[in-house]
Order: structure tokens, then C-alpha cells, then sequence
């Protein structure tokens, strides 16, 4: 039995230990939960309720996942950690078609993230920088050079984002030079995504822009989730780390995806996320 202290915390303070280290880990049985925590099955399948109705993780039988899936998004923590190499050479890459002058719009997506953290340099500057995500306004709140706009409605802790018709309003308010943005899946000629009210804002910031870039690491690949966000022939570029298959990329051909590929630095994490 472990010498955690899980069974003398309260169920507040153990269920965030728990999720800190499911999003670390990406999954665990209840049994692995229940010795690390010093608490019976029982307890550890009602904190498993209790995350999973938060949206934190999803349970499968004898245990949990932080991982995506089709109807599923992993939380903001989680997919902060995933695919960094390929989230970092896409963003490089991406960063190329920013001028300065520009205005730029970036969704909530922890691949447009990497584009703001390269944004604090301040290279490419002066440059208008409209985005929901509020780990970016964060990061660029502060930049000489940038015209941080904000873009308000609803806050969603989980994709640490503001979201709801009063950011689509605002969104549809707005003309810029370009739209960075990412999706849960790519298949068929199409992006998806796992959560209706994300694909409503995706969809306004694809046609508030003159230009749309689509972002994606080479996980996304031939999968689906829930909702058809928009054709493939929207982007008027798919980029993508060099991990993708050859059978990946011919999917792409076929349906007339213009991508382009770029080179990676290494990986040490292989789990997808939006």
C-alpha cells in the first residue's frame, strides 16, 4: 500500500491530486489510484465520477484517460504537454507567412499557442493579434509591438478559453489578414472536432479572415470526431509535422489538401491533442 496520505485529504484536494496525475500520465487503472491514494475502489470510482462530469477525464472499464477521442477533447493541461516538437516545427513554419503590419488571429488550440510564445521575440512586430485563448493573452499581454485584442464570451476553464454566441458576435465584428487554427481530426477532406461550441467560433474566425491556416500535428491523420467542422479546401494551407505517413499524406493528395510539411527537431512525446 502506498504512504500517500490520499485517504486523510479531502475529496476536493484528492480528486485534484488524482487529475494532476492522470494529465501527467495519460491514463490509469483504478486499482493503480486506489493503492496511490490509500482509498478503496469505491471512493476512487466516485472521484472518477466527479472528474469525468468536471470534463477532466474520461472513464473506460477498470479505469481513466486523459486521452482524446471522438467525442472527447482532452483537457488544456494535458494537450499543453502532448506533441511539443511537432507543435513547435508547425508553428516555426507558420510563422514565416506573418509580416509585420499584419493582423492576426489565433483560436484556442495549444498548436497557435507555440505561435504566440515565438510572437515574444518581437521580430515581427507591429503586429494585431485578436485570440480566445487565454493562455496566449497571457503570454502577449505585456508585448511591446503587439495590439493584443481579446475576444470575450464565456469562460471555459477546460479549454482555459472564452467561447459562447458573445464570442462568436465579436469574432463576426472583425476582418483579418490571417486565421491560425487547429482541429481535433483530419479525414476525408475534412476537420472535426469533439465539442459543438468550439466548432461554432472556428467556424466564425475561418470567415473573419482573408487567408486560413490550418495547424496540425500528424496524430490527427486520418481520424474523426464528433462534429464536421469544415471542408479541407477552407485552408488555403494544411500544415504538418514530418511524422505523418505516407498513407496520410496520399488522403490529403487525393482530395486536393494543399500542406506543406515541416521538419521536426525530435520528439520524447507521441500522444495527440488538439
Amino acid at each position: 500500500m502506498s504512504s500517500s496520505s490520499g485517504g486523510q485529504q479531502g475529496p476536493a484536494a484528492r480528486q485534484a491530486a488524482m487529475a494532476e496525475q492522470v494529465l501527467a500520465d495519460g491514463s490509469a487503472t483504478a486499482a493503480e489510484l486506489a493503492e496511490r491514494f490509500g482509498v478503496s475502489l469505491m471512493t476512487i470510482h466516485r472521484d472518477l465520477d466527479e472528474l469525468e462530469r468536471q470534463g477532466i477525464v474520461r472513464k473506460f472499464r477498470g479505469g481513466v484517460t486523459a486521452q482524446p477521442s471522438g467525442v472527447f477533447e482532452s483537457n488544456v493541461q494535458y494537450r499543453l504537454k502532448t506533441m511539443r516538437a511537432e507543435k513547435a516545427a508547425v508553428a516555426e513554419h507558420a510563422l514565416r507567412m506573418v509580416e509585420p503590419g499584419m493582423a492576426i488571429l489565433l483560436d484556442d488550440s495549444t498548436s497557435t499557442l507555440e505561435i504566440a510564445r515565438r510572437l515574444r521575440t518581437g521580430e515581427v512586430t507591429p503586429l494585431t493579434v485578436v485570440t480566445n485563448f487565454l493562455e496566449a493573452i497571457n503570454l502577449l499581454a505585456d508585448q511591446r509591438g503587439i495590439h493584443l485584442m481579446a475576444l470575450g464570451g464565456d469562460y471555459d476553464p477546460l479549454h482555459s478559453s472564452f467561447l459562447g454566441v458573445s464570442c462568436v458576435e465579436a469574432v463576426e465584428q472583425l476582418r483579418v489578414d490571417v486565421c491560425f487554427a487547429s482541429t481535433s481530426a483530419v479525414h476525408g477532406g475534412y476537420a472535426y472536432h469533439q465539442e459543438q461550441h468550439i466548432v461554432s467560433v472556428k467556424r466564425a474566425m475561418l470567415d473573419a479572415a482573408a487567408r486560413n491556416v490550418l495547424l496540425i500535428d500528424h496524430t490527427k491523420l486520418g481520424r474523426v470526431a464528433l462534429h464536421r467542422v469544415v471542408p479541407l479546401s477552407r485552408f488555403d494551407t494544411l500544415l504538418v509535422d514530418d511524422g505523418a505517413s505516407a498513407e496520410a499524406l496520399r488522403d490529403l493528395d487525393e482530395h486536393k489538401v494543399r500542406y506543406e510539411v515541416c521538419a521536426t527537431k525530435g520528439s520524447d512525446d507521441r500522444a495527440g491533442a488538439t
